[in-house]
C-alpha cells in the first residue's frame, strides 16, 4: 500500500488522550499510514490525575496509586514502552483488608471475591454481618434468578440477591469506593457486568462465584499481586509515553472550543486563541462534560450529561514509625457510609508498597468524599486534615502530628454510570459514525475507570480507525 499522511487531532492529554496517540501512531503506521498527530491539554501537564512526588524519600501518589493486575492492557503498554522491569507488586504480606463497623476495625472475611462470600465458613463467623442478615444473604442459593438482561442499579441488584445489611456494611464500601458512588445510581452492566452474568448462569450469585473465582493470574515478575504499580510511581508511565511521543505535537495550556466541519471528512479544531487546526481524525477524550460542549452542535450529547461526577481528596500523611504503634498488619480499611465519618478508606501505604517509605517511617493515604457527601473534600487545607486525624484518632489511637501532609482535591473526578449507560453511549458513537464520521469520543466516561480500562479504550479505537482507514483505501 503506498503510504499517505494523515491528519490527527487527540483533545485531552490525560492517560487516554497519551495512549491514543501512542497507538494511532503504531497502528496507523503498520497500514501505510503516517498520522500527523497533535495533541492538546487545556492544563499545564500531562497525564490527567496520574502525579507521583518524590519527598524525603517518600514516594507519594497524589491521583491513583495502583492498578488491577488482571487488566493487562497497562502491563501490556509497559512493556512496549520497555518499563516492565519498573513495575512492583503490593506486600504479599498485606493482604488482609479490613472494614469499620461500629466504630471498630474488623477483618474483611476470607473469601470474598469482589465483596461477594465465596467460602461460607468465614463469612458465617464475620462479625460484620448479623445473624439475621447471614440467614438473608444465603437465601442467595435457592432465589429464583432474575434472567432478564435489562439494566439495572448495582445496589439494587445486590440488595435483591444479598440483602441489605450485606450490601451496606461489605458490598458497598469495597465496591463503591472505586467509584466514590452511589450503589443505587451506579448502573450494574456498566460497572460489575459479571454478576449478572453470573446470576443467570448458576442461579445463584454465591454459587457462580464460587465456581468461577481464579486465583490472581501470574504476571513476569509480580509474583501474583492483585495490584501493581511501578517504583518511582505511576508517572513513570506517563514519563514513558511522553517521551516515546517526541515526534508529536503536545500542546499544554491549549483549550479547544470547537470542532468545525470542513468537508465530508474534514474538520478544524478551534482552539480558545481563535487558532484553527486542520484534522481528518479527531479523538475526544475529556471528561463527559466537556466533550459533551465540543460535540452538542452535532449530535444529541444526552448521554453525556447524563453522567455525574463526583469530586473527592486524597489526604496522604507521613508519620514516624514509632509513633503509629497500632493495628499495622494488612493493606488499609474502608468505611461504609453509614458510619458518618470523613474519611472513606485508608490505605496503610507504607505497608502495602514497601518501596513507598523509608522502613523507620509511615505514609497514609485516606480518602475523603463520595456521592452525597462532597463537601468535606474542598475544606481549607488545617480543616481537612484535622477531620482526618479525628478519623484516624478514633479508628486506630493515632494521636502523632504528622511529619507532613499532602492534600489533592479532586474537583469532579469520578464518573458516575448512570443505569442504561452502556446503550446511552452505544447509541451516541452511532450518532458521530453517522454525522461525523472521523470523529471519536473515549475515555473514563465511557467503559471504564480504571488505568488500564482507560488504556484499552484507547487501544481498541485506534486498531478500529486503523481498520476503517485500510478498507476505505483498499
Amino acid at each position: 500500500m503506498r503510504d499517505s499522511s494523515r491528519q490527527v487531532v487527540i483533545i485531552g492529554g490525560g492517560l487516554t488522550g497519551l495512549s491514543a496517540a501512542f497507538y494511532v501512531r503504531k497502528f496507523y503506521k503498520e497500514r501505510g499510514i503516517t498520522p500527523q498527530l497533535t495533541l492538546l491539554e487545556k492544563g499545564n501537564t500531562l497525564g490527567g490525575k496520574i502525579e507521583t512526588l518524590e519527598k524525603d524519600d517518600f514516594v507519594i501518589e497524589k491521583g491513583p496509586d495502583s492498578f488491577l493486575a488482571r487488566k493487562t492492557a497497562m502491563t501490556d503498554l509497559a512493556k512496549e514502552l520497555g518499563l516492565e522491569g519498573e513495575l512492583v507488586s503490593m506486600n504479599p504480606d498485606a493482604k488482609k483488608t479490613y472494614i469499620v463497623s461500629g466504630g471498630k476495625l474488623h477483618p474483611m472475611p476470607s473469601g470474598l471475591v469482589l465483596g461477594i462470600p465465596t467460602e461460607l465458613g468465614p463469612f458465617l463467623r464475620s462479625s460484620l454481618v448479623s445473624w439475621s442478615g447471614k440467614a438473608r444473604a444465603m437465601l442467595d442459593l435457592v432465589m429464583p434468578a432474575r434472567q432478564s438482561e435489562e439494566d439495572e442499579s448495582l445496589g439494587a441488584f445486590i440488595e435483591r440477591r444479598l440483602g441489605a445489611e450485606v450490601l451496606q456494611n461489605v458490598t458497598e464500601p469495597l465496591l463503591a469506593g472505586i467509584y466514590a458512588g452511589d450503589t443505587y445510581k451506579l448502573s450494574l452492566q456498566s460497572t460489575f457486568p459479571q454478576f449478572g452474568e453470573v446470576e443467570r448462569a448458576y442461579g445463584s450469585l454465591i454459587k457462580g462465584m464460587m465456581t468461577g473465582k481464579k486465583p490472581v493470574e501470574t504476571h513476569t515478575g509480580t509474583k501474583r499481586s492483585a495490584f501493581l504499580t511501578f517504583r518511582k510511581g505511576l508517572q513513570t508511565l506517563v514519563n514513558g509515553l511522553v517521551s516515546s511521543l517526541s515526534d508529536v505535537d503536545c500542546r499544554l495550556e491549549t483549550e479547544a472550543v470547537e470542532i468545525r466541519r470542513t468537508g465530508p471528512e474534514a474538520y478544524e479544531v478551534v482552539l480558545a486563541s481563535g487558532e484553527a487546526i486542520p484534522a481528518e481524525d479527531v479523538i475526544v477524550t475529556m471528561p463527559a462534560f466537556a466533550a459533551a460542549e465540543l460535540l452538542r452542535p452535532h449530535v444529541d450529547v444526552a448521554a453525556l450529561d447524563a453522567i455525574n461526577y463526583v469530586s473527592v481528596a486524597n489526604v496522604v500523611m507521613a508519620f514516624d514509625r514509632k509513633d503509629v504503634t497500632g493495628l499495622f498488619d494488612g493493606s488499609g480499611f474502608l468505611v461504609p457510609r453509614k458510619e458518618g465519618l470523613s474519611i472513606t478508606a485508608c490505605t496503610w501505604t507504607g505497608i502495602k508498597w514497601l518501596h513507598t517509605s523509608p522502613d523507620d517511617k509511615m505514609l497514609l493515604r485516606c480518602y475523603v468524599g463520595r456521592s452525597g457527601d462532597e463537601e468535606k473534600a474542598a475544606l481549607p487545607d488545617e480543616e481537612l486534615t484535622e477531620l482526618v486525624l479525628g478519623d484516624l484518632k478514633r479508628l486506630m489511637n493515632i494521636t502523632a502530628r504528622p511529619l507532613f501532609t499532602e492534600i489533592t482535591r479532586l474537583p469532579k473526578s469520578m464518573p458516575q454510570y448512570p443505569v442504561g449507560h452502556l446503550q446511552q453511549v452505544a447509541d451516541l458513537s452511532r450518532q458521530l459514525e453517522d454525522s461525523l464520521p472521523g470523529v471519536y469520543a473515549t475515555g473514563a466516561a465511557f467503559y471504564g475507570v480504571g488505568l488500564p480500562d482507560c488504556i484499552k479504550q484507547a487501544k481498541e479505537l485506534a486498531e478500529r480507525m486503523a481498520d476503517r482507514l485500510k478498507v476505505a483505501q483498499a
